[in-house]
């Protein structure tokens, strides 16, 4: 397993696109509408930023872990409270959200070239 991506909530998909190619020099990796929200992913070298167009972007972040088996991580984790998911992407990849101790979201994903 190994770190993924940063996930951020945000309310103007376009502005902070911008905003955070301009600042941290990204690319767009990917863009898709899951669930009625629009996302696209930022690329720089392995750093990935999750950029979700939502009305609630109080609830900002979440933290993203790449597994090679997903179906694996949730039978290992069926005593945590998981918020929604799994569910498989237009692009391939599989994900899953759990609420951690202290009501953090994770998110494991399984990407066509898991590690």
């Amino acid at each position: 397993m190994h770190f993924h991506h940063y996930g951020v909530n945000v309310r103007n998909l376009e502005q902070s696109v911008a905003f955070y190619q301009e600042l941290l020099n990204l690319e767009i990796e990917t863009s898709f509408t899951f669930m009625e929200e629009k996302i696209v992913f930022l690329i720089s070298g392995k750093f990935r930023l999750e950029l979700i167009e939502t009305d609630e972007a109080e609830k900002t972040i979440h933290l993203c872990f790449e597994v090679k088996d997903l179906l694996e991580v949730m039978n290992c984790l069926n005593d945590a409270k998981k918020l929604e998911g799994p569910y498989q992407l237009h692009n391939g990849w599989k994900t899953v959200f759990y609420e951690g101790p202290s009501r953090e979201i994770i998110e494991f994903i399984q990407t066509t070239s898991a590690v």
